[in-house]
Order: C-alpha cells, then structure tokens, then sequence
C-alpha cells in the first residue's frame, strides 16, 4: 500500500468504527492529514469533550492521553504508540512535588498542562503556553511555584516581575538545547526573516525573538503577518506544515536538533492498526484519580 491507499484505509475505518482521531501539530504531515482535529494538546483535549464519538484516539504522547481521559472519563480513550511518553511530564513526580509543598506552604502550586495526571493532583492549577501568563497574574497569591518547565517559567516571570515565582530545574530537553549561538547563526544565514520561538527555549534564546508564544501561537502568527520569511523555533515539523499551509512563504529551521522523537513514534501504519483493534494503548484511570486531577485543569478553565 502506498501512503495515499493507507490513509483512505483509515478514513474508512474511522469512520466504519465512529472514531475521532486527534493529531498534535508535532506529528508528521501524512498523520495531520487524515485527523479529524489538529493542534496542542489541551485544545484537542477540549475538542474531545465535544464530539459525539465514543472512542478518541490521541496521536501525541501519553500526558495529552491522560488529558483527553481526564475531560472525557466516559470515552474510551487510546493513545496510537504506547511508548510515546514525555521526558518533561516525567521529570517530576507526586511524592517531589508535594515535598515542594511542604518546603514552600505558602506557595501557590502552578502546574504546566505538560504533566502526568498524578502530578496534576496535587497542584493548585494548571496552565498552557499560551495561558501561562494571563492565569500567573489572576492569581491571588504573590508566591508562585511553577512546575516543571523552568524556561517557561522564566518567560512568565518576565512578564510579572510583581509575582516571586520559584523555579525549579525541569523543561524539554528538545526545546531547551537549542543555543543563543544557533539563534544567532539562524539570524544571520536569514537577516529577512522573523524569529519565531516557543518559551520552552531558554531565555537567552527567547531573548532574540519578534515573537515568543505558543505552537498555535507561533503558527497564527506567521500565517498571518506580511512578512515572507521565518525561523521556527519550536519543533521541526511545524515549520514543514507551515511551508504546506503558506506556500508563499518561506520556513527555516532554527536547528536540526527540534525533533521530539516520542511524537515521531507515532507513524501512519500506527494509526491503521489501532483503528483495526492491533495496536495502541488505551488509557485506564480510576474514578478517584480523574477527579483529583480534574481540579487544577477545572481552576485553568475558570480562570482563563
């Protein structure tokens, strides 16, 4: 079978089994393509709460499965490659954070949506890349503890030098080797082109961009501005739906080195054999567990 027969196979059988399949926008294009919804992962976990399909199968990694659950506890939930974790969401555990808690008890416990369930309930709230900012100024609390991504966390920081926001040493390794001197390099191979990069990079990096956001942030914005040339500065495979997307334009990689590789675990054939009852994963999380971590997201959604 080439691509084009796969992916009608998986149209076929989404639709013959009632599935909704979910692709975060750092999976390849062959799997964006045959997605009922693209983009991050809390978006897609909203999205799934919403369809009428009982099963919702998450090509992504396992804490944007647990999300999806998490919203949606009476789905059935699968993730396409049950090896597809995430280095940042298992940095930290539940036992580490509430230990966190203890040292620092008047601290407001701020978690990233880029976490593990377990870790999600025992934290005060959630947030994303792109809500970070907005819910760390709502809250009441001038003492913030930000978990796990210290990078992001550093960007919040820049933005409301009011709050004492603790760090911790925890982030995507993907996003945070890229160096200052590879943004420099990039700038100076392409001095027309607008840097565009994620707030997972470090600040150094950061620091050098016109504009600092979101995946879908960093997609917006380039769909829609006038100018014709960018450097990505998140992972590699946005830069190739963008250049599908804005023909006109032209995408530069920030660095060979923006590749997750547990979302290229995931492959089309991947998504074929779950559709077909051979492969994946699905999620299974007690009632006690969704409830506990449903409380941070809930406050999120409150508050943002």
């Amino acid at each position: 079978m080439n691509i084009r027969e796969v992916q009608d196979e998986i149209l076929r059988l989404k639709k013959e089994n009632d599935v909704c399949i979910l692709a975060h926008s750092y999976q390849t294009h062959d799997i964006i393509e045959i997605a009922d919804f693209t983009g991050d992962s809390f978006v897609l976990s909203k999205l799934a709460a919403q369809v009428p399909n009982k099963t919702v199968l998450m090509c992504g990694v396992r804490f944007m499965a647990e999300t999806v659950k998490i919203l949606s506890p009476q789905k059935k939930v699968i993730l396409s490659s049950p090896t597809a974790g995430c280095p940042m969401a298992e940095q930290m555990d539940k036992a580490f954070i509430q230990r966190m808690r203890e040292q620092y008890p008047d601290y407001t416990v701020v978690a990233y949506i880029n976490t593990t369930a377990e870790l999600k309930t025992v934290c005060d709230v959630c947030v994303t890349s792109s809500s970070a900012v907005q819910i760390v100024k709502a809250i009441e609390n001038k003492n913030i503890l930000f978990v796990p991504d210290c990078n992001l966390g550093a960007y919040v920081a820049a933005q409301i030098p009011e709050k004492n926001i603790k760090l911790l040493k925890g982030g995507c390794p993907v996003h945070a080797a890229v160096t200052k001197e590879e943004a420099l390099t990039a700038k100076k191979l392409h001095p027309n082109a607008l840097l565009l990069v994620h707030p997972e990079c470090i600040p150094e990096v950061s620091a050098l961009a016109d504009y600092v956001g979101s995946t879908s942030g960093i997609m917006n914005y380039a769909k829609n501005s006038d100018n014709k040339e960018f450097i990505i500065g998140t992972e590699n495979s946005i830069a190739h739906h963008l250049q599908y997307e804005c023909p006109d334009k032209k995408f530069y990689l920030l660095s060979q080195g923006l590749i997750c590789e547990n979302m290229k675990s995931t492959s089309l054939i991947d998504v074929l054999n779950c559709l077909k009852g051979e492969g994946g994963e699905e999620i299974f999380m007690d009632d006690k567990l969704i409830s506990d971590a449903r409380k941070c997201i809930d406050k999120m959604i409150a508050m943002g």
